[in-house]
């Protein structure tokens, strides 16, 4: 019997074998609650401590500048709502309305927390639109600012296409702008969503100027339910949260200690052998685009080919509808995506797709097929024939369906 072949890795991916012996012991033997004062609770606390100082060592920051929550959904909520609950927590704010600035390709969490927020009034927003590669432009955010604006957030990498954004260049933007306020004026904030970044670019938050940065664990071979949140010290940021201190009181409730350890390593091992697994992965995804290109006629990549995460492969299948797609390849054992994991019980097109200017057919004909470290070019190989089947076989079924259709006109 043929194994399965997993090309899903953007949803998330497989705990690593030494992620999960680091995380064992604190499931069983030692289970202390890190908050507790005796002797259980600090051997949880050390092993807190630990993760933390790893996970700050890879971000260029304090230990204090690293905040765990449940995963990045959760730490863009804080970014959102706690940056707006800093700043009406000053009274002489209240008369003016805060703006924010985002891309209209952002990870729903970001977005619905946007649209929350903006229809309760507490923000005006501004969406930019990428261009047809999936690249927001920095013009376009340097027109978009106001005297108003107090953050900006743009993910690092798309979760769907996985175009890179140019996040380095916002910061030195979000820098320049802030040097030629005075001291009264509202200083912008600038926050990345990298959950997408972690195992393929620079996160160093110095160097691309974040103040804000958010990721999970479950997506760098670390474990489910652990996230973490980067907060630039002197960061006006309030909890949304109320309960205990931890988190240096920036967010309630018992740490997940397995977890911590878990995400500790992950990013230790991404620190260790992160360049070289990416390589790898890039000629597979290479390998795949061309292979799929030159094999299956009436096919589109979606997304820039060059300012693309190395993992990240993303086609339209004309006269294909991409969940019959997505089934028939699950029936013949290939594992992929029509869009981030989160909405694929949605019925409408991705915004993704459809802010880069797709059709709501074309952005239903769509295939997200993305790798890991664990991809082997037998498992392209294979996927790609079991996909050219599969494709030729909806197609025939499309066609008819279409000829029924108008013959009955």
């Amino acid at each position: 019997m043929q194994k399965n072949i997993y090309l899903d890795y953007a949803a998330t991916t497989p705990v690593d074998k030494e992620v999960l012996r680091e995380m064992l012991p604190y499931f069983g033997e030692k289970f202390g609650n890190a908050m507790s004062i005796h002797s259980f609770g600090q051997e949880a606390l050390q092993a807190v401590d630990e993760a933390r100082g790893k996970i700050a060592t890879f971000f260029n920051a304090t230990p204090s500048e690293i905040i765990f929550t449940s995963g990045a959904t959760e730490s863009n909520n804080i970014t959102i709502k706690g940056v707006l609950k800093s700043y009406y927590s000053k009274p002489k704010n209240a008369k003016i309305k805060p703006h924010i600035i985002t891309s209209a390709i952002e990870h729903h969490c970001i977005l619905d927390s946007c649209k929350a927020v903006e229809q309760e009034k507490l923000a005006e927003i501004s969406y930019i639109k990428p261009g047809k590669d999936g690249v927001v432009k920095i013009s376009d955010i340097n027109n978009a600012i106001k005297t108003n604006t107090i953050l900006i957030s743009v993910m690092y990498v798309n979760n769907e296409i996985g175009t890179v954004q140019p996040i380095e260049k916002i910061g030195k933007l979000v820098k320049k702008i802030n040097a030629q306020k005075k001291e009264t004026d509202f200083k912008i904030l600038f926050h990345t969503d990298a959950t997408q970044a972690i195992n393929y670019c620079d996160c160093d938050t110095k160097k691309i100027g974040v103040d804000l940065l958010s990721m999970s664990a479950h997506k760098i071979y670390g474990p489910k339910g652990v996230g973490i949140l980067y907060v630039k010290k002197g960061t006006a940021i309030k909890k949304i949260q109320d309960g205990g201190d931890q988190e240096y009181k920036m967010r309630a409730g018992t740490h997940n200690v397995p977890g911590i350890v878990g995400a500790g390593k992950a990013i230790e091992l991404v620190q260790k052998n992160g360049q070289k697994d990416a390589k790898k992965i890039q000629f597979l995804r290479d390998y795949l685009i061309e292979k799929v290109l030159r094999e299956i006629p009436h096919t589109m990549l979606n997304g820039s080919k060059i300012k693309r995460s190395p993992n990240n492969a993303n086609f339209t299948f004309r006269d294909v509808e991409g969940e019959g797609l997505l089934l028939s390849l699950d029936m013949e054992g290939v594992a992929g995506s029509t869009g981030s994991a989160c909405s694929s019980g949605a019925l409408s097109p991705s915004h993704v797709l459809m802010a880069i200017g797709l059709k709501a057919e074309q952005a239903h004909g769509s295939l997200r097929l993305t790798l890991g470290k664990y991809t082997t070019k037998q498992e392209i190989n294979t996927a790609v024939q079991k996909l050219k089947t599969v494709v030729v076989r909806l197609r025939k079924i499309s066609g008819s369906v279409l000829e029924d259709y108008y013959s009955n006109k």
